[in-house]
């Protein structure tokens, strides 16, 4: 019996789901909403793998998989002009996510440890 799926944490829905290359697109490919937060974290938001995976609350090892899902989604569609639609996924938002930095990687907490969070300034 396989491992039931951990719901990845996110700090808020994406502003934008959907994005298209013009008037003219033939597919469409689907990104998860838990594949468009790593790639905010990561890319967006200059986190490590291991940071981006205490944000979520999943291991290092799920971060890379998601990680490398969703970046193979993201060339496909702008190499060959798909429709890049996000939706779904297995997560939850955060339930401190008007509080939530989002930038140390200590998840989301009102009263964040971290000296340098933005919280504190």
């Amino acid at each position: 019996m396989a491992r039931p799926r951990k719901c990845r944490r996110i700090c808020s829905m994406p502003k934008s789901n959907e994005f298209y290359p013009g008037k003219e697109y033939f597919e469409t490919i689907k990104m998860t909403v838990d594949e468009f937060e790593t790639i905010r974290l990561i890319d967006y938001e200059g986190f490590f793998q291991e940071q981006c995976a205490i944000q979520m609350n999943v291991s290092r090892a799920t971060v890379t998989s998601i990680y490398d899902s969703a970046r193979k989604k993201i060339a496909d569609a702008l190499v060959n002009g798909k429709r890049l639609v996000i939706e779904g996924g297995d997560f939850t938002v955060c339930e401190n996510s008007a509080h939530c930095c989002g930038h140390c990687g200590h998840g989301c907490n009102k009263q964040c440890e971290n000296i340098n969070c933005a919280l504190k300034k």
